[in-house]
């Protein structure tokens, strides 16, 4: 007789919190549920015997998430009114069995967002009326209902795709922030500052210029590309800059976009730019001469 299979069960017309605590555990507890089923029933129901079976399992095999009552069901009296929800109460799991994972800022973000938008927090958000805040994921998922109303298992795996993005765009930022801590080299230049980097990670561009860098130059120290961005209220444009590289660079491809604040040798859009020979301190010289 064949080992049954575990199954994940939530509600229908899965939910950011419910997506996210199936997620978590698919994910980081992968030892128990990477292959599981997810199931769906009506709100706070549980699955029968005779359900399960026909996905092979029986009933102690079933983890219910944001329904069914249990470990990871967050709408029983005791709970109602704590500051949790389903995806609170599996990662509580999780790093009880995984504690490295206290550790993951990606992670951590990921589950205290789910946690304010089950509690509806984000009427205390900036902005709350904004109709920026529809293309937020949680709102992204409920359209699902909207356009392809009735199909669970569709919804759950748009959300599930969504949360491995977030997670991926939330771990390059963290390791940018450390990036740009730790060796980041800044650099004087008239209104304000500029920062130079010798780093792959693209997101220190747009995370550095959002800590108020006015100009960042980031080389990449594998391919050698150059990227080097102004922030749109940066009072110079990169026209001087730009004129000075290719007087000096007689080898990379350079792209100057046309708002004047965009200098870029090396794109994922363009594969076939050819690397700059030149250096980073010889970059840095350069910006030090025209803006500093």
């Amino acid at each position: 007789m064949s080992e049954a299979r575990p199954i994940i069960v939530t509600h229908h017309a899965p939910d950011l919190d419910a997506i996210a605590a199936a997620w978590l555990l698919k994910k980081f507890d992968a030892q128990h549920f990477a292959d599981a089923k997810i199931a769906f029933v009506s709100p706070g129901e549980q699955m029968s015997l005779a359900e399960a079976e026909e996905y092979g399992s029986q009933l102690h095999e079933i983890t219910y998430v944001d329904t069914g009552g249990g470990k990871f069901d967050h709408h029983q009296a005791e709970q109602a009114q704590k500051r949790v929800c389903a995806t609170s109460l599996v990662y509580d799991h999780l790093i009880e069995i995984h504690p490295e994972l206290k550790t993951d800022q990606a992670l951590q973000t990921i589950v205290e967002f789910a946690t304010q938008v089950d509690h509806f927090e984000e009427v205390y958000w900036p902005e709350a009326q904004n109709p920026r805040h529809l293309f937020m994921i949680q709102e992204l998922i409920r359209g699902a209902e909207y356009t392809d109303p009735h199909n669970d298992d569709s919804q759950l795996h748009f959300g599930f795709q969504c949360l491995e993005n977030a997670y991926a765009s939330l771990t390059q930022h963290f390791k940018a922030l450390e990036i740009i801590l730790h060796k980041g080299r800044e650099i004087e230049i008239q209104g304000g500052k500029a920062l130079a980097l010798l780093t792959r990670n693209d997101d220190t561009i747009k995370v550095a210029q959002k800590q108020g860098y006015l100009l960042v130059v980031r080389k990449d120290p594998k391919l050698g590309h150059v990227r080097i961005k102004a922030r749109p209220d940066a009072p110079f444009n990169l026209d001087e800059l730009m004129k000075k590289i290719l007087t000096t660079d007689r080898k990379g491809t350079w792209f100057y976009h046309g708002s004047g604040k965009m200098l870029l040798n090396g794109s994922l859009k363009n594969p076939t730019q050819v690397p700059s020979p030149l250096s980073l301190e010889q970059l840095i010289v350069l910006i030090k001469e025209i803006y500093g």
